[in-house]
């Protein structure tokens, strides 16, 4: 893919994924328990992965995240997002040859389990408090079923994509 192709692409879905976190943000608690939202930015920031590369899809994790924080009005989170985002990222940079694009669902899992463990280690960080650590295995549930979730939407927005052509032009 040419270098132009390439930047065009990520702006695009770095874009997509920036809206999709604003809307987020935005929308209320999935459950009363707190923290647990789907994370559906993160589908552009693995077909950038896929379909960009890696520093390229890092680029695009740090662009929603410092932007998403900037334009939803909370800055106090961008440390926690960065966190986690990071961790997400290089755990499935990590995985992405031995799972591969058919098996997105299963990277997402492991890069949302990843995102809770960085804004975990944030949070302790901040606070200096342990007793958040008894959070963590609710955290490690709900990251399992909002991941997979996650990854079967980047699953098929991907098959689409690429059934429709869009990716060979």
């Amino acid at each position: 893919m040419k270098k132009l192709r390439k930047l065009t692409l990520a702006a695009l879905l770095t874009a997509a994924g920036l809206v999709v976190f604003v809307i987020e943000a935005q929308l209320p608690p999935l459950t009363v328990i707190p923290g647990i939202k789907p994370g559906l930015s993160n589908v552009f920031t693995m077909l950038t992965l896929f379909w960009v590369g890696p520093s390229w899809a890092l680029g695009t994790m740090f662009v929603r995240v410092s932007l998403g924080c900037l334009l939803t009005g909370q800055t106090m989170a961008f440390f926690y997002s960065l966190s986690g985002g990071l961790l997400a990222f290089f755990i499935m940079w990590a995985l992405k040859k031995p799972l591969g694009e058919e098996k997105l669902w299963v990277l997402s899992a492991f890069g949302a389990m990843g995102h809770n463990l960085g804004q975990m280690a944030a949070a302790l960080f901040i606070t200096r408090t342990t007793a958040l650590l008894y959070y963590l295995p609710v955290l490690m549930v709900s990251a399992i079923g909002t991941g997979i979730f996650t990854g079967l939407c980047a699953q098929l927005v991907s098959r689409r994509a690429r059934r429709a052509g869009f990716l060979s032009r």
